[in-house]
């Protein structure tokens, strides 16, 4: 295998040194004579060596070649795994909860619509009958005047 500073450089590699000496400067570490001249060096450099050259002498770490492409963070074995098996499980648990929540809210309604045509539609309000007067003693209010209630005895 051939050795690092022998392999070519891309133009991504040479941005990145750029970028480098462009800090190094706004630290204080170049001057704006030392910039132009590795500048020039950096974008004519075609390997790693020539790369390297240019900034061997600032600190920092040494520039290292791509080993392979990153991966996306959240595709990962767990996440894949997520995705294919527990993804459609939760969405078939929250929509038999939404079906069971319908169902008793659906049949609390029919409950009420039959008992309110069973009991309640046909409701009238009667007057107090002779018997209820006898049972609370007294007249309800708004009883009509002149009547009395007879004496329990």
């Amino acid at each position: 295998m051939a050795r690092r500073s022998t392999l070519r450089a891309s133009d991504a590699d040479r941005e990145r040194i750029a970028e480098r000496l462009r800090h190094a400067t706004a630290e204080g570490r170049l001057l704006a004579e030392e910039l132009e001249e590795r500048l020039e060096a950096t974008f004519a450099a075609r390997t790693y060596g020539d790369l390297d050259a240019v900034v061997a002498d600032l600190p920092g770490a040494a520039m290292r070649p791509r080993d392979r492409p990153q991966t996306v963070p959240w595709l990962r074995p767990m996440s894949i795994f997520a995705l294919i098996i527990l993804a459609p499980f939760l969405f078939s648990l929250l929509l038999a909860a939404a079906v069971v929540v319908a169902t008793l809210f659906s049949t609390w309604v029919v409950v009420l619509v039959v008992c309110w045509w069973l009991f309640g539609h046909r409701y009238r309000p009667r007057p107090p009958s002779q018997r209820t007067l006898h049972a609370y003693g007294r007249w309800p209010a708004g009883r009509p005047s002149g009547v009395r209630p007879r004496p329990w005895v």
